[in-house]
């Protein structure tokens, strides 16, 4: 635990990639296996569920440090971080514990799961005597579900070649599923990381295990034969919002792997079901979608399937999944990654043309890329978020490189719609002391004036409750800001630094951590969908919403309205009837 602490330290104190990477190395030459195992685990992305309530670790640390809970949450929310907090308020520990890495986690940490809580005090109180403040900084980032530090899974992959004397497209081959949450790492599955290859093994590791994905790079600007070539250089597809993944088919199993590298069989019976008649030795990756009618249905009907180990008879006939291939990366057991992708989807396209229940992605023609972008315009009335570019000649890589030949993602513009600030946050890290999580809203109706709005603005100033009539629907009471979104990303430092200051400034009330401020700010707001939702007194939920730009040209009473967001909900309803089966 004292080796992996000061590898934190020494990898979240610095900004260069060399000397992280000489760090990884220089630990990964005097750590024993299964020590090893667990820090590369955790470095590259792996988080053990939740282990105990955050909670219960501020009430225990204002108790251990003899502090009021007030005074400990308001050092938290100046600090920012609550692993940073806890290590700074405790009294100071003594020499370090000198158990091993593996051993706190597997002995101390994992077994906290499913105690009493009263149980789960007494040990946690235990265990922060037995470490100094590193240790107890890096404890509750383990224990909290919170671990992360600015190392890549790339860079872990290059340490680890770098150590093991094998090639970087190799390890991050064979490090694929290596943080699935269904299994613990362990000293013989760091050993299979690192094992020399052995002569003509150039299959996975495992018969389940899925390739590295290649990903996409976003298109910079528009396309043209100045910039991109030829369009006959390139394969065209859609742009689902499903979910990225890879079907594996082999010894007779079946497996299906996201992006993000779960296994996610249980949530997806039926895709599984549709692979059974795959040949064995197959790979493909594709979208996972959930198709109703002639189209896809929107990312929300996907999401009810993400996540369960079972899913119910009723949600699989109301929200039938697919799995739409878009390429072949491995065919009777041959790595087919470094043919070019005109060959890898001819093979794909004649392999499915044999009857399977697994179907492949459409391809698109255009003649040339202004008649493209028209296809792109129209892209949300068809459910999907733009067009795919693959050069035909692309070799599959590894991540987001451009060795490989180049895949571009072309995203329909996003939504926006101009909201007022009403409630903000102090935030965390980098942004602890400013307030820059902020919750926006938009007016019910139409304000008939603008001195309606400030009406209300005014009201919220003097904490008056707002009117309401019972039995009306909320776009018929008396006008009022309704919190629809929140967003904390887009604004820079400067801007940050003055919308806090404002803040500051016009807040009326306190709830905890939050600000209710005098209405003033306006900002417009981008977002990639929009879907109903009854979880939300606005009756909407956005997805990915963030700050497009501040809107200091509009007043509080020409900013959006309810009826605005229906429009655009309408507009992303999705593929209806015959338009459908323009997807």
């Amino acid at each position: 635990m004292k080796a992996f602490a000061a590898l934190f330290a020494e990898l979240d104190a610095s900004t260069s990639t060399a000397a992280k990477l000489a760090a990884l190395q220089a630990y990964l030459a005097q750590a024993d296996a299964v020590d090893a195992a667990w820090a590369m685990y955790f470095l590259a992305g792996g988080k053990p569920r939740r282990l105990v309530r955050t909670g219960l670790l501020r009430e225990l640390a204002a108790e251990l440090a003899d502090l009021p809970q007030w005074l400990f949450e308001a050092s938290y929310q100046a600090v920012g971080d609550l692993a940073e907090t806890i290590s700074q308020v405790l009294p100071a520990a003594g020499a370090a514990d000198e158990a091993s890495l593996s051993h706190w986690v597997s002995q101390r940490l994992l077994p906290l799961r499913g105690l009493s809580e009263g149980e789960q005090r007494r040990r946690i109180a235990e265990q922060w005597q037995q470490l100094d403040r590193q240790g107890v900084f890096l404890w509750v980032k383990l224990a909290g579900g919170g671990f992360r530090v600015g190392v890549s899974r790339l860079l872990v992959q290059r340490a680890l070649a770098a150590h093991a004397g094998l090639p970087a497209g190799l390890m991050a081959q064979r490090m694929m599923g290596y943080t699935d949450g269904s299994s613990q790492p362990d000293a013989q599955a760091y050993l299979a990381l690192i094992a020399p290859v052995q002569e003509g093994s150039a299959s996975p590791a495992g018969a389940g295990q899925p390739y590295p994905f290649f990903l996409a790079h976003a298109l910079p600007a528009p396309p043209a034969d100045a910039a991109l070539g030829p369009l006959s250089d390139w394969q065209i597809e859609w742009k689902y919002d499903g979910i990225r993944a890879q079907l594996v088919r082999r010894a007779g199993q079946c497996w299906l792997w996201s992006r993000g590298e779960e296994l996610i069989n249980g949530s997806f019976p039926d895709v599984l079901a549709q692979a059974q008649s795959l040949p064995e030795g197959t790979v493909l990756d594709g979208e996972l979608l959930v198709w109703q009618g002639q189209g896809p249905a929107p990312f929300s009907a996907l999401q009810q399937r993400l996540g369960r180990k079972r899913v119910p008879a009723a949600l699989l006939a109301s929200a039938p999944a697919v799995f739409l291939a878009y390429d072949l990366l491995e065919q009777g057991g041959q790595d087919l990654r470094a043919c070019s992708l005109r060959e890898r989807r001819l093979r794909l396209e004649q392999l499915l043309q044999e009857g399977h229940a697994v179907q492949s992605s459409r391809l698109l023609q255009a003649s040339h890329w202004a008649e493209l972008e028209a296809l792109r315009q129209g892209s949300r009335e068809r459910g999907v978020e733009g067009l795919m570019l693959k050069q035909r000649a692309s070799r599959y890589g590894a991540g987001r490189v451009k060795g490989e030949g180049l895949w571009f993602k072309w995203k329909s513009e996003p939504m926006v719609v101009d909201g007022v600030l009403i409630y903000a946050q102090a935030g965390h890290g980098r942004r602890a002391g400013l307030f820059s999580d902020y919750t926006f809203g938009v007016w019910n109706r139409p304000p008939a004036s603008a001195q309606e709005a400030q009406a209300v603005v005014e009201a919220i100033a003097r904490r008056e409750a707002l009117p309401v009539q019972p039995g009306l629907p909320l776009a018929e009471q008396p006008l009022q800001l309704v919190a629809f979104a929140k967003a904390y990303s887009g604004l820079s430092d400067r801007e940050l630094s003055a919308v806090d200051a404002i803040v500051a400034r016009t807040t009326v009330d306190k709830f905890g951590p939050v600000r209710s401020v005098r209405p003033s700010l306006v900002f417009e707001l981008a977002f990639e969908g929009i879907v109903r939702s009854s979880r939300h007194k606005s009756g909407i939920a956005l997805r990915f919403p963030r700050i497009a730009r501040q809107r200091p040209d509009k007043p509080l009473h020409e900013a959006g309205t309810l009826a605005d967001l229906q429009a655009l909900l309408q507009a992303a309803a999705g593929p209806t009837g015959s338009d459908a089966k323009a997807c």
